[in-house]
């Protein structure tokens, strides 16, 4: 029997809809929006994966320890331009529109996170936190899971969606389909160079006139035409959107323009996946990691501004993930290493604001890297049981502690 990870229909746009035998997608398309409902159900989690490894110590910035000037005498944050949260640690001074949402009240930094025996692979890393399996090969992500467990309305299409040219291992699942829509106005089907051909190929199909069999061929002409007519829908579904920021022209400001747009016309979308990087600065780390910085601050800064005018900010919590942190002491090249452990934030006006986990111990380390203090799995807990209304144990494949982090 065939299932959705071996079963693969991509758009010019990046989309990825991945079906099985049992379910096909795309009878979302004559829906119209879902109406807002309370608590859990009309909430909607944003992943923003920090591609690459950000550095944490440059990041949440332990200005009070003299330790961290003596390890990177070249790659340091200067104090006196440290945005300041206490005595010991602060913002790097390019996040100043994160910090601004920090005095607010609405962002959350979760310090030393990771997980046991750390891999300092991109890739294996990158599975782990997108899977929640250190332990094991998942072929499933944690939201995927989620999605599978949650049952959720199947008619609808957008339940999940990837503002990215491919579905993320984190949203892979059994049983559900998910949408990658890198943006709105590519969004759509890729046309057979030969459209004659294709269009034969396609009578043949319906006729029944091919000079092979296969059960499965009914199923790919069905996600084909589904699949087409979603790209159509999706923008009259949205359309009545304005937007009430001025985001930073950026893939990042396009991403989470589109990720507002997406909250706000009410589709019932519950994740929504973004990317921005790559933070994997081996060489002259300052430049690249403050510009990325910079961008990710002012992109969330417009965001929740957004948010705020169309009465959502409390709706949506935004999660952020990097593969690793990277080592404590400077390389030769003014940049850093692979690493372990690092600073994760939860922003959303659901948020309890401020630091949680421990500051990082840099006499304290684990062969010269910053040893973890909260498994991510706890956060993934908090979010799953307090955010999202779901049971955690089955999709993390064990019980984990949740922090206090939500309203």
């Amino acid at each position: 029997m065939i299932n959705r990870r071996n079963f693969l229909l991509t758009t010019v746009s990046g989309l990825a809809v991945v079906a099985n035998t049992d379910h096909v997608f795309a009878r979302a398309l004559a829906q119209t929006p879902l109406p807002g409902l309370p608590g859990s159900e009309n909430r909607c989690l944003v992943l923003i994966n920090l591609a690459g490894g950000n550095d944490g110590l440059n990041c949440i910035v332990p200005h009070g320890d003299d330790r961290y000037y003596q390890l990177r005498p070249g790659l340091a944050i200067d104090r006196n331009t440290v945005l300041a949260i206490d005595a010991h640690i602060g913002f790097n001074p390019e996040m100043q529109s994160l910090k601004s949402l920090y005095d607010r009240g609405m962002v959350a930094i979760v310090q030393g996170v990771g997980y046991p025996n750390p891999d300092h692979s991109h890739f294996r890393s990158t599975e782990i936190w997108q899977t929640a399996a250190p332990e094991r090969y998942e072929h499933t992500g944690w939201l995927g899971r989620y999605f599978d467990e949650a049952q959720l309305p199947r008619e609808n299409l957008f339940k999940g969606i990837a503002v990215a040219r491919v579905v993320p291992e984190v949203l892979v699942s059994e049983r559900t389909d998910i949408a990658a829509i890198p943006a709105l106005r590519t969004y759509t089907m890729i046309s057979d160079r030969n459209a004659a051909a294709r269009d034969a190929f396609s009578r043949q199909a319906r006729d029944r006139s091919l000079p092979f069999t296969s059960p499965y061929l009914a199923h790919v002409m069905e996600i084909e035409g589904d699949a087409q007519r979603s790209s159509e829908e999706l923008p009259k579904l949205v359309a009545g959107y304005t937007s009430k920021a001025t985001y930073p022209a950026t893939p990042l400001g396009r991403s989470l323009a589109l990720a507002a747009q997406i909250v706000g016309s009410n589709l019932g979308t519950k994740a929504i996946y973004v990317e921005h990087g790559s933070f994997d600065t081996h060489v002259s780390q300052r430049r690249t990691q403050d510009l990325l910085l910079k961008q990710f601050s002012d992109a969330i800064a417009a965001f929740y501004q957004d948010l705020a005018a169309h009465g959502n900010e409390r709706r949506v919590l935004t999660l952020t993930f990097s593969e690793f942190g990277r080592r404590i002491e400077e390389n030769g090249s003014r940049g850093t290493d692979h690493g372990e452990a690092s600073p994760l934030f939860l922003i959303g006006g659901g948020v309890k604001g401020g630091l949680y986990g421990t500051m990082p111990d840099l006499a304290e380390t684990n062969m010269g890297n910053v040893r973890f203090s909260v498994d991510f799995r706890s956060v993934y807990a908090t979010v799953l049981e307090r955010w999202l209304g779901r049971p955690s144990t089955t999709v993390l494949g064990g019980e984990f502690k949740q922090l206090p982090v939500l309203a």
